[in-house]
């Protein structure tokens, strides 16, 4: 059984800033060391945007210091809080698909893991997503190149509807454009995105979604909000995805509550 940490929605402030009284910074370098201490052995860090809350070069610098002596390959998708020129520049060495776009494959443990990018920056309504045609297109000839390997993808936006009214209205715009092509697609496993801030369960084209919660703030249970600016102060998450013979495992881990000493019930 093999593992992937995931973490989604850093947003990143810089020095000095915070968001509802928490620094995002620490909240993730806490959580990257709780991960990194519970699995040593998981083989590649995943990121889905969202890394900055800004997108500022001061504020890709912070996230480059906290990733500086991470012993695992980190791979990173942007999100609609990011700039993808600063992202590029900041991060040369990060996916880059021959349009410009924030996209990788990595094969790995009898698996492929596509990280797509859903940003639309400029688009309507702000901070929705896209996967415009040159992405779909891209997206459809990497999955025609492994028909028989079972696939995850990574993304920002979710391509499902989450019931929190605000959130959806910038949602990913085209998710039926999406949908349509996993179902051509038996492969594709498993979505894991972000962007809610909640951990949130659900399909999209017959395929299995799940949403993972930010390690700092978190989208409050108010699912009529219009306000898609709502955060409050609960446990921050990652996730850890188990791949095993073909099949793909979700956990979400909250590492802000306190540790409690392994022991026995005495059943």
């Amino acid at each position: 059984m093999h593992k992937i940490l995931v973490f989604t929605d850093l947003h990143l402030v810089s020095a000095g800033e915070d968001i509802i009284g928490l620094d995002p910074a620490a909240r993730f370098a806490a959580g990257l060391a709780h991960a990194l201490a519970r699995h040593p052995d998981a083989s590649h860090l995943l990121i889905t945007g969202d890394l900055t809350h800004d997108g500022r070069a001061d504020q890709y610098a912070r996230l480059k210091a906290l990733l500086a002596d991470c012993p695992l390959p980190v791979t990173m998708t942007i999100g609609n809080h990011d700039h993808r020129a600063s992202f590029h520049a900041a991060f040369p060495d990060q996916p880059r698909d021959e349009n410009g776009f924030v996209q990788r494959v990595i094969d790995a443990h009898g698996h492929r893991l596509i990280l797509l990018d859903t940003v639309d920056e400029g688009g309507s309504p702000l901070h929705s997503g896209l996967l415009c045609p040159r992405r779909l297109a891209w997206l459809e000839a990497k999955l025609d190149e492994a028909p028989d390997s079972p696939t995850l993808l990574f993304m920002h936006h979710p391509p499902i509807p989450t019931g929190f009214a605000g959130m959806d209205r910038i949602g990913l715009r085209n998710r039926h454009d999406l949908a349509t092509r996993l179902r051509a697609h038996p492969q594709i496993r498993q979505i894991v995105a972000g962007h809610v801030h909640r951990t949130v369960q659900g399909a999209a084209g017959g395929v299995p979604v799940a949403l993972l919660k930010s390690p700092c703030h978190q989208m409050p249970m108010v699912l009529e909000a219009g306000n898609v600016h709502l955060s409050v102060d609960e446990p921050g998450a990652y996730g850890l995805i188990l791949l095993h013979d073909g099949a793909v495992i979700v956990h979400s881990e909250d590492f802000t509550l306190s540790d409690t000493p392994l022991g026995q019930d005495g059943a």
